[in-house]
């Protein structure tokens, strides 16, 4: 399917949305992320003469890297882990009857009912109907593979085992029952490039690895990692896989735990890639795609690599997620359904500019005019993207830290094809295009947004936004981008979240309010500290992102703040009295 439709740019207005915090300041969890430094360029410009310019500093969220990582302690959980079938947590099952084969020195033979044959190259281990059988595979080999079949589940325990196989697949598992994978020490499995192939391992049934050994896989032909059920990784597993194309294929992912490095360099391929569903609990998963984007010549249109992707539903409970995505229309999280994020922690970087193609004639970095285009003939780089353009997005977020940082051309922050929500934790966004972008009503009740668009808009909703609690900041480039863009035909509803905005104007239709709005044209200085108050009482405390911003339209909101009132705004170092409205006046203050 078309993993990417590129929507029309509104000419609409540009706010930019800081948020507040009162003396309990949600800010007070991530200041520490702001860390003052010189200034440079705001990256793409972006800004027009008259209407505000802006400039980058320095923080975690314009400086955090994605790298492997596999000796860095897995992270611990506190979230359960999920398993689709409760047979499939290997503590439940018994395996008793071992079968040994060493890859060195190979021998025919019958073990426990198992039959052990040569052929050629290949080891070929049938279990038939014999239950609790568990093959213990070691030694190395620089050409040869290990095939299993059988018509029972069983456990593969690789104890240093390290398989090379010159012309396909290392381990082919043809039996379609449940495979245990236990990792022991240090294993190793590399496949072949003369051989047509699916995968460096493959499974035909579930695929659930466990243990407190490695394995490294290197798939220099096709998929790293391929099942024709689901793949779950359990805590205490160290797994590394490089791949010509997809690292880890299958009809649904688990992740409850475990190191995780998958890097990948084909055109359109995937770190991890579900037919179904996608979930994570636990553990730390790195994923590096560095392949572009390509030209799908039976489906007629383009496709993009991306880090984690999935046909239908991505679930986030926990664990660590660094994925950077570095070719043309990369993304780092996809899913095509919804997706809900509950928790866990997550960087995620996309460095390749939008992608074209019809079929004939591509462009690796688009920079022309897509109003026209078929949508069939871009893709467009997304840290993280819910939803098609066939299939209306859902996007919940209900917890996490999460970081996004987009440079390339055309590249979003976050967008949903559908509605958008959050009640709680924490994002921040610095995106080449807009940080967010909303296809349906984006609503935000709790947490903290922090959301820059350095060549378009903050935050972009092109159904009504309804703005109910939290902290949002978002911030647009100068000239007609907004912080805050609301599609002509649809409203924004301010009943609860601290705003602080600045950007090339202030522009938008206004729904309700139940809370005073002032705008005013002013200056705030990267990761500097802007506050509201009334006397004594300080109704919103402000940390500006790590950007400055010049000559901007200003617009604060904050619960508590009654039109006709006076108050005193504190911009960094300079102060000033300010009276609240209950409107939004729609025009550049220059």
């Amino acid at each position: 399917m078309k993993k990417t439709a590129m929507k029309m740019m509104t000419l609409a207005a540009f706010l930019v949305v800081l948020t507040a915090c009162s003396t309990d300041s949600p800010y007070d969890d991530y200041t520490n992320y702001y860390n003052p430094g010189t200034q440079g360029g705001f990256p793409g410009g972006g800004t027009s003469s008259g209407e505000g310019t802006a400039t980058a500093g320095s923080g975690e969220l314009l400086n955090y890297q994605v790298a492997i990582d596999k000796t860095t302690a897995e992270p611990t959980s506190t979230v359960a882990a999920f398993y689709p079938e409760a047979a499939d947590d290997v503590s439940t099952q018994t395996f008793s009857k071992q079968v040994t084969i060493d890859m060195a020195n190979p021998v025919a033979k019958t073990e426990n009912g198992v039959e052990i044959t040569i052929s050629g190259d290949s080891i070929i281990a049938n279990h038939g109907k014999n239950e609790g059988i568990c093959y213990v595979v070691s030694g190395t080999t620089s050409n040869g593979m290990l095939y299993i079949d059988g018509k029972t589940n069983f456990m593969l325990n690789l104890n240093g085992a390290n398989i090379t196989c010159t012309k396909g697949t290392a381990i082919d598992i043809q039996s379609k029952m449940a495979a245990y994978l236990v990792l022991t020490g240090s294993n190793k499995l590399t496949d072949g490039t003369t051989e047509d192939h699916k995968s460096a391992l493959y499974s035909k049934g579930k695929l659930l690895i466990s243990g407190t050994g490695s394995l490294d896989i290197n798939a220099t032909y096709n998929n790293g990692i391929h099942s024709k059920s689901y793949v779950l990784v359990d805590k205490g597993v160290n797994l590394y896989v490089k791949a010509a194309n997809h690292g880890i294929k299958g009809t649904d992912a688990i992740i409850n735990g475990g190191i995780i490095n998958v890097e990948t360099a084909g055109n359109g391929a995937k770190g991890i890639n579900c037919d179904n569903d996608v979930t994570i609990n636990g553990g730390r998963t790195t994923i590096l795609c560095t392949g572009n984007g390509e030209w799908d010549p039976e489906d007629l249109e383009t496709k993009a690599p991306a880090c984690i992707a999935c046909d239908s539903i991505m679930t986030i409970k926990g664990g660590e997620i660094y994925a950077m995505a570095t070719g043309s229309g990369g993304k780092g999280l996809k899913a095509d359904w919804e997706a809900y994020i509950s928790g866990g922690k997550m960087r995620i970087i996309t460095t390749g500019g939008l992608y074209y193609s019809n079929g004939s004639t591509e462009n690796h970095n688009y920079t022309g005019n897509t109003d026209n285009l078929d949508d069939n003939y871009t893709s467009s780089p997304k840290g993280i993207k819910i939803g098609t353009k066939n299939v209306h997005g859902v996007l919940q977020i209900t917890g996490g830290d999460i970081m996004v940082r987009t440079t390339g051309n055309n590249a979003e922050g976050i967008e949903s094809k559908g509605t958008l929500e959050m009640t709680d934790g924490t994002v921040m966004i610095s995106a080449h295009d807009d940080g967010i972008n909303s296809s349906g009503d984006l609503t935000l009740s709790g947490g903290t947004l922090v959301t820059v668009g350095t060549n378009n808009d903050g935050i972009d909703a092109n159904g009504n936004m309804y703005l109910k609690g939290g902290t949002l900041i978002a911030m647009g480039a100068g000239g007609a981008e907004a912080g805050i863009d609301i599609n002509e035909q649809k409203k924004l509803y301010i009943s609860g979240t601290k705003i602080f905005g600045i950007g090339g104007r202030v522009d938008g239709s206004l729904g309700s309010t139940t809370q005073g709005i002032v705008t005013l044209t002013g200056s705030v200085s990267a990761n500097a500290t802007v506050t509201i108050s009334n006397g004594s009482t300080t109704l919103a405390s402000f940390a500006m992102p790590p950007y400055s911003y010049n000559n901007g339209a200003i617009l604060i909101s904050a619960p508590g703040m009654q039109s006709g009132t006076s108050y005193t705004l504190s911009l960094g170092s300079s102060t000033q009295s300010v009276t609240a409205s209950n409107t939004i006046n729609n025009r550049n203050f220059r």
